[in-house]
């Protein structure tokens, strides 16, 4: 979980960062940073549902 966190902050500070750089004259551009940052959060939402459903899939009843 805490390289889930990890990443949702790198993605997060990335996202303004780049919110900040393409701006222009406003001061912030809010719809390229949300954008990028709901991709960030679909991408490791699904990488996480994967991730888990692999583990699940492991877990036989075999004896």
């Amino acid at each position: 979980m805490s390289r889930f966190l990890l990443s949702l902050v790198f993605f997060a500070a990335l996202s303004i960062g780049a919110g900040f750089l393409l701006s222009g004259d406003d001061f912030f551009d809010w719809g390229t940073a949300l954008g990028l940052f709901g991709l960030a959060l679909l991408g490791e939402g699904l990488r996480l549902r994967i991730r888990r459903g692999r583990t699940k899939t492991r877990q036989s009843s075999e004896i």
